[in-house]
C-alpha cells in the first residue's frame, strides 16, 4: 500500500512513552514503514510495561532502543538526534512533555529530543483532567513557541472506562501529519528569504531615541521558521534575540539603515517579509551631542521617514513574494487592505495590537493574512511561531514551483 509521499527514504525516530495508548504506536510504526520510512523505535522503560520490545523490533527498520547505556555507541542520543529527519513521539505523556519543556534529560528519548535539530512532532495522550491541567498546557505552549509541532488529542474512550478529551490521535492521522510536516520542512529549500524585525530607533540626540514597543519576536519567529523549511535567511533586525545558527543576522538601528541593508539584497531575494515596525517619523537634524536638560527643549521637529516598502513593491520582479505587516488599533482590515493595494504587496499580515495577548512584546499573536488575490486567513491567538508557520504556508503557495520560472 503506497504511503504519504513525504516519508519515503526518511529516517524517523519513533518515540514511545509510558501510557496505555502505547499500543497504538505499533500501528504508527507499521504505517511509517509501509510509507517507505526508515524507522528507529525508542521506548522509555515505562513504555515497555504496555508494549513489547520484540513487537517494535520486528516491525521497525532497526532494533528497539530503550536506554542510554545499552547501546554499543557511547552517545546514542547524539547520533539518533543528528541523523533523524524527524522525531515523532506517540504517545507523549504529561511526564515526557514536562521533561522536554524543562530541558531535563532523564532517559534516551528525552536526551534524543534535546540533541536534535530535526522537526519534532508530539502526540499527547492522557486523561482529560491531566490534558486540561494548566501545567501541561503551559508546557505545550512553550514547546510550540520553540518550534515543536503538536497533534492534538481527540475525544473518546479513555482507560478505566472514562471518556473525554485526551485520546491519542489515530495512527493514520499521526502519519499524515508527519508527512505534511516533512514536506513543509523543505518547501523553501533553495530560496532566499529576507526578514526584518524589531522597531527602528531614530535618534533625538547622541543618547536618546524615538522608538516603539516592537520586541522583534514575530520577525525572529519568521526567520527561524523559514530556516527550518530550508531557506537561506537574512534577518535585518534592530534587536538581538536567540535564533537558528542558519540565519544570517544583520544589525541596524534606524529606518534608513534598514532600508540600505534590505534594498542592497532585494534583487537576490525570493521572499521579503517586512515584519519590522519601521518608524514613520524621525527627528529632523538631531545633534551629534547630548541635549542637556537645562537647555529647556520645548519641541522636537519631526520629518517623515522614507517608506521603502513602496520601492520594494514597485521594483518587485515576477515570482518574488513581498509581505507586509499592518499593526493597527482600529479599522484593522480596511487599513491593511489599503496598504496591501497601495504598496503592491502579495500578502499583508493584519495585526490588531490593541487585542489582549496580541502584537507588541507578547509571545502570542492573533492576525489576519490577506492576499492580493482576495484570499483571507484568520489565525486565532496562538504562539508567534505558529503565526510564522501560517504566513510562510501562504508564501510557499505563491512561489513558482521552479526558480527558473521567475
Amino acid at each position: 500500500m503506497p504511503g504519504p509521499g513525504g516519508l519515503a527514504g526518511r529516517r524517523i525516530v519513533l518515540g514511545v512513552s509510558g501510557g496505555i495508548a502505547a499500543y497504538k504506536a505499533v500501528e504508527v510504526c507499521r504505517r511509517l514503514v509501509d510509507a517507505g520510512a526508515h524507522v528507529i523505535p525508542v521506548l522509555t522503560p515505562d513504555a515497555t510495561r504496555f508494549v513489547g520490545e520484540v513487537t517494535f523490533s520486528a516491525l521497525a527498520s532497526e532494533p528497539v532502543r530503550t536506554s542510554l547505556w545499552s547501546s554499543p555507541e557511547p552517545i546514542p542520543h547524539t547520533r539518533l538526534g543528528q541523523q533523524a529527519d524527524a522525531i515523532v513521539v506517540a504517545p507523549a505523556t504529561a511526564r515526557l512533555i514536562g521533561s522536554y519543556a524543562a530541558g531535563i534529560s532523564d532517559g534516551l528519548l528525552t536526551a534524543t529530543l534535546l540533541a536534535t535539530r530535526a522537526p519534532v512532532l508530539l502526540c499527547p495522550a492522557m486523561h482529560t483532567e491531566m490534558w486540561e491541567h494548566p501545567a501541561v498546557q503551559d508546557n505545550l505552549t512553550l514547546l510550540r513557541r520553540r518550534g515543536v509541532h503538536v497533534v492534538e488529542p481527540g475525544e473518546g474512550r479513555l482507560a478505566g472506562g472514562d471518556a473525554g478529551a485526551g485520546r491519542l490521535a489515530e495512527p493514520v492521522d499521526i502519519v499524515a501529519a508527519l508527512s505534511a510536516l516533512l514536506e513543509a520542512a523543505a518547501d523553501l529549500r533553495g530560496r532566499t528569504v529576507i526578514v526584518t524585525a524589531g522597531g527602528t530607533r531614530e535618534p533625538i540626540d547622541a543618547v536618546r531615541v524615538i522608538t516603539n514597543r516592537s520586541s522583534g519576536k514575530q520577525g525572529y519567529a519568521l526567520a527561524d521558521e523559514a530556516a527550518g523549511r530550508g531557506a537561506r535567511v537574512v534577518l535585518v533586525a534592530t534587536v538581538s534575540r536567540p535564533v537558528s545558527d542558519a540565519v544570517e543576522v544583520i544589525g541596524v538601528e534606524t529606518a534608513a539603515e534598514m532600508q540600505a541593508e534590505v534594498m542592497a539584497r532585494s534583487n537576490d531575494a525570493d521572499v521579503i517579509i517586512m515584519a519590522a515596525a519601521v518608524a514613520d517619523f524621525r527627528p529632523k537634524a538631531p545633534p551629534e551631542r547630548k541635549i542637556k536638560k537645562d537647555e529647556a527643549l520645548s519641541e522636537i521637529v519631526l520629518e517623515p521617514t522614507h517608506d521603502f516598502l513602496v520601492d520594494l513593491g514597485r521594483a518587485k520582479r515576477p515570482g518574488q513574494v513581498l509581505v507586509g505587516f499592518a499593526a493597527e488599533t482600529d479599522n484593522v482590515i480596511d487599513n491593511a487592505l489599503s496598504k496591501l493595494r497601495r504598496k503592491e504587496l502579495d500578502l499583508i499580515v493584519a495585526n490588531d495590537v490593541s487585542a489582549a495577548g496580541a502584537g507588541f512584546e507578547h509571545d502570542t499573536n492573533q492576525v489576519t493574512i490577506l492576499g492580493s488575490d482576495g484570499s483571507r486567513l484568520e489565525v486565532p491567538l496562538t504562539a508567534k511561531r505558529d503565526v510564522a508557520r501560517a504566513v510562510l504556508d501562504a508564501v510557499a503557495h505563491r512561489l513558482p514551483l521552479h526558480k527558473e520560472q521567475q
